[in-house]
C-alpha cells in the first residue's frame, strides 16, 4: 500500500523550494502528496503549473510588535488554522506530515502530532528558525540542510533539495552568446534573490565598472531592472536580466557568483561548486544568512562581505583581489574546496529524504 504524505511549504523561496523538490520526488516514486500553503501564497502558481495538489489555510506569522490588535488577530487566525488543518488531515489521512520551515509548518506539525500522525521537519539554515525550533518538539525526525552548532534530537544532515534542472547539461558557448557575451571570458553571476536587492545592486554596479577584462550576468529583480539597465548602458560586458528561468544553467557556467546566502542558494552553489562572494541579507531572522555563509567561508569556498556602509569599498576590495593573477589560482582553490565540504549531495537530497520518510 502506498504511503500518503502531506507537506507544509511556502512563504519565502527558501522554505518553498525544498518542499517543492521533495513533493516532485514523492510523486516521481508514485507516492500521493498534498501541499498545505497559506492563503494567497504565490507558491500556488508553481504548484498549479506542476499539477501538484494543495490546500490553503488562513494563517499569519506571529506579530513582532506589541500592538494588541495584531495579537488578537494572530490568535484568531491561529485557532482557525488549527481547525482547517485538522479537517484537511481527517479528510486526506496522511501517513507522514512534513514541514519545511516558516510559520505555515506549525499548524500541520502540531495538529498531526496530536492526531498520532508521524511528523518530520526540514530546516535548510545553519541557525534554526523560530517555527522549526517549536515544531522540533513535536517531530519524529529533524532533517538539517546545513550543519548546526547545537545538537538536535532525532536529527539527520540531509542537505537541501534543489531542482532537477541543475543536473542538466549546459552548452556554455551557446548560453553566453545568447546573452550577448563571449564564451572566452571569465563570467560572474550576480543575483540578489528573486526580488533583487537595492544595496547589493548599487554596490555591484560601481564594482563592475573597474573590471573590463571579465564579463557579468546581473539578475537584478523586476523592481530594479530598468534602473540597472540604464546604469550599465555603456558597458558591453554586462548582460542585465530582471529574472531568469535558466539560473541553473548560468550558475553552472559561472566562474564566480556574487549573491546572498540563503540556504537554497548555498545548496545550488554547493552542487555547482561555484566560488562565491557572499553578501548575507542583513535583516534575515537571527542573522541566519551570515551563519550559512560562514560554513562556506570556513571551508575556503567563499568570501563574506557584510552589507553595511562600507559594502561598496569592501566588495571592490574582495573582487579586485580575485582579478589579479594570483586571484585565478585562488578561484581554482575555492572550487576545489567544495570537495572537502562534509555535506550530502543536494541533487540526491530529495531521494534520501523520501527514504527517511518512508522509514517513519
Amino acid at each position: 500500500m502506498n504511503r500518503r504524505f502531506i507537506i507544509a511549504s511556502g512563504g519565502t523561496g527558501g522554505h518553498f523550494y525544498p518542499g517543492f523538490a521533495l513533493g516532485k520526488q514523492l510523486r516521481k516514486q508514485g507516492l500521493p502528496v498534498l501541499f498545505i500553503i497559506r492563503k494567497n501564497d504565490p507558491a500556488a502558481q508553481t504548484l498549479d503549473a506542476h499539477k501538484l495538489r494543495y490546500k490553503e489555510i488562513d494563517f499569519t506569522g506571529f506579530p513582532r510588535s506589541v500592538s494588541p490588535l495584531r495579537h488578537i488577530r494572530f490568535w484568531g487566525k491561529f485557532a482557525k488554522a488549527l481547525w482547517q488543518t485538522r479537517a484537511i488531515l481527517k479528510n486526506y489521512r496522511p501517513d507522514v506530515a512534513v514541514g519545511t520551515g516558516g510559520y505555515i509548518s506549525f499548524p500541520l506539525i502540531f495538529t498531526a502530532h496530536l492526531m498520532g500522525i508521524k511528523t518530520a521537519v526540514h530546516d535548510s539554515n545553519a541557525r534554526l528558525g523560530l517555527a522549526n525550533k517549536i515544531c522540533g518538539k513535536f517531530s519524529d525526525l529533524f532533517m538539517l540542510g546545513l550543519p548546526v552548532d547545537k545538537k538536535i534530537k532525532k536529527s539527520v544532515l540531509t542537505s537541501t533539495p534543489i531542482r532537477r534542472e541543475f543536473a542538466d547539461r549546459v552548452d556554455r558557448a551557446a548560453l553566453l552568446e545568447g546573452l550577448g557575451l563571449s564564451p572566452d571570458k571569465k563570467t560572474v553571476l550576480i543575483v540578489g534573490g528573486s526580488q533583487g536587492a537595492k544595496g547589493l545592486n548599487n554596490a555591484v554596479a560601481k564594482t563592475l565598472k573597474q573590471s573590463a577584462q571579465w564579463q557579468f550576468v546581473h539578475i537584478t529583480g523586476e523592481r530594479w531592472f530598468g534602473v540597472m539597465k540604464e546604469e550599465y548602458a555603456a558597458m558591453k560586458n554586462v548582460a542585465v536580466l530582471p529574472y531568469s528561468h535558466e539560473i541553473y544553467a548560468i550558475m553552472k557556467i559561472a566562474d564566480l557568483a556574487i549573491c546572498r546566502s540563503g540556504a537554497s542558494t548555498l545548496a545550488e552553489l554547493i552542487y555547482c561548486r561555484v566560488p562565491a562572494i557572499l553578501v548575507p541579507f542583513p535583516h534575515a531572522a537571527a542573522d541566519h544568512q551570515f551563519y550559512n555563509a560562514k560554513i562556506l567561508e570556513d571551508a575556503g569556498c567563499a568570501l563574506i562581505v557584510r552589507e553595511d556602509k562600507n559594502l561598496t569599498a569592501n566588495l571592490q576590495l574582495a573582487f579586485s583581489d580575485l582579478l589579479k593573477r594570483s586571484g585565478v589560482r585562488k578561484l581554482s582553490a575555492m572550487r576545489r574546496a567544495y570537495h572537502h565540504l562534509n555535506i550530502p549531495n543536494p541533487m540526491t537530497a530529495a531521494k534520501e529524504i523520501v527514504k527517511l520518510l518512508r522509514n517513519l
